[in-house]
């Protein structure tokens, strides 16, 4: 999963948390125009605007929240990065499985790259 990818799960993961157990911010996560992509776009904007590397979690949670709980807030353009992730976020079963096959199918292409390479050595002798 790339490091954007379980950036996205993570946040979606903490609001619709957040959702279960706040009352007042469940309404806001159903807004018709809002979605977890202006959102992430939303956090990397401020994130890059702030000129800072490092976030604690609880930094970066309360930028989704505020996304979410205003409703005349600048998103700002898309940003091209990739975000590093300290959360474990658990994989569903056919997401294992996804993985698993793309580990298995990289495995065999390397195999035969060696296996292709040797050959080649064996031929020019």
């Amino acid at each position: 999963m790339k490091g954007t990818e379980h950036f996205t799960r993570t946040i979606a993961e903490y609001l619709n948390q957040r959702a279960m157990t706040d009352p007042l911010f469940a309404p806001n996560l159903m807004k018709p125009n809002k979605n977890i992509e202006e959102c992430i776009t939303y956090i990397l904007n401020e994130v890059q605007k702030s000129g800072c590397n490092g976030f604690d979690d609880d930094e970066i949670f309360s930028m989704a929240v505020h996304y979410y709980d205003e409703d005349d807030i600048e998103v700002g353009k898309a940003v091209s990065c990739q975000v590093a992730v300290n959360h474990i976020v658990e994989l569903t079963e056919e997401e294992k499985a996804e993985a698993r096959q793309e580990a298995i199918k990289q495995y065999q292409r390397e195999e035969l790259a060696k296996l292709q390479s040797r050959n080649a050595r064996v031929k020019k002798t």
